[in-house]
């Protein structure tokens, strides 16, 4: 089965779909040919033995082996992209790029000392999420340790840093929101970048608040849109979805999605005060899986705290510890 798709034929960059869970199906990971024949891999996606054989198949659809990986670039932390680096590096001996801030995320999310898998229950459970949904959040969690295992060594990316990548100069962008040190690597001389999850054509990126991450994750995700957004941009290369050629306006349609989200929660606060689980299942609906619904509760809250800081609506704190929303 050939897995590698070229996007043209005088750049060199091939998009390798590896498989994920529902609903995004998979996630674009990207080979960068250099001139002396080895390759960069952006975003090798989630560590299982189905992806590791997906590896090998779309190596060998390119005449390649793990040999000729000169290094693996990543995006961002989480385990759809991450996820086989380590892997990977302990087989090729390759080094592994990342932001510092995006190293720091995944010690937090998966490292040997990390206690998120207790942390965002409980933080649910104070927002009103019922029990029954918060054991279940608990479970979801450590699915994703041997997704990630093993954690790379890298050598970090700084923002502004110039890399050389398939026989091009790419400059490094960090933005934050959907994750905390997010790169995106634009080439100025042909106009492309590799975008991650900072811009996707048709779907909105994922923005959470968690707790002991980014307090503020919206408005930097907003921010880095805008920065994003004056970026001369002809081709984009996002981690999920197709290639797309309209960049720069779907930075704007992505600001525009939400404020009209803002101004939706805003109206549904004029109607009574509520905990977080409540407006979350009247932004998305209480039909959700577990995956759907931790990603869903985050983005209210991230919707929530920009309400915060724009004065809004406050939180306010009950006395049993829940913690309420009001205008």
């Amino acid at each position: 089965m050939k897995r590698t798709e070229e996007m043209f034929m005088t750049e060199g960059i091939y998009r390798v779909k590896i498989s994920m869970s529902f609903p995004l199906r998979w996630v674009n990971s990207y080979v960068l040919s250099e001139p002396d024949g080895k390759i960069t891999i952006i975003d090798p996606g989630p560590r299982n033995s189905e992806t590791e054989q997906e590896w090998s198949e779309a190596l060998a659809d390119l005449g390649l082996t793990f040999g000729d990986i000169r290094q693996i670039v990543l995006t961002h932390h989480h385990p759809d992209h991450l996820g086989l680096s380590g892997w990977m590096q302990q087989m090729t001996g390759a080094p592994v790029r990342m932001s510092t801030r995006s190293r720091e995320e995944a010690d937090y999310m998966w490292g040997p000392d990390s206690h998120i898998n207790t942390i965002l229950p409980d933080y649910y459970s104070r927002h009103g999420m019922p029990v029954d949904k918060t054991e279940q959040i608990y479970e979801h969690m450590k699915t994703f340790t041997s997704q990630i295992t093993p954690l790379p060594n890298v050598i970090p990316v700084e923002d502004g840093e110039w890399l050389d990548m398939g026989g091009k100069r790419w400059v490094a962008v960090e933005t934050g929101g959907h994750a905390p040190g997010h790169l995106s690597f634009y080439a100025p001389e042909s106009m492309e970048i590799l975008c991650g999850d900072a811009v996707l054509p048709q779907i909105s990126p994922n923005i959470s608040l968690q707790p002991g991450s980014d307090p503020q994750p919206l408005l930097s995700y907003m921010e880095g849109l805008q920065r994003l957004g004056e970026l001369d941009v002809k081709q984009a290369y996002p981690g999920h979805r197709n290639p797309f050629f309209t960049f720069n306006e779907r930075t704007v349609q992505l600001l525009e999605h939400h404020e009209e989200r803002l101004q939706k929660l805003a109206d549904r606060m004029q109607e009574s005060p509520a905990n977080a689980y409540d407006i979350c299942l009247y932004m998305f609906g209480n039909r959700l899986g577990t995956h759907q619904l931790r990603f869903a509760m985050s983005e209210t809250l991230a919707h929530l705290q920009e309400l915060i800081r724009r004065e809004v609506v406050k939180q306010v704190q009950q006395s049993d510890g829940t913690l309420y929303f009001q205008i």
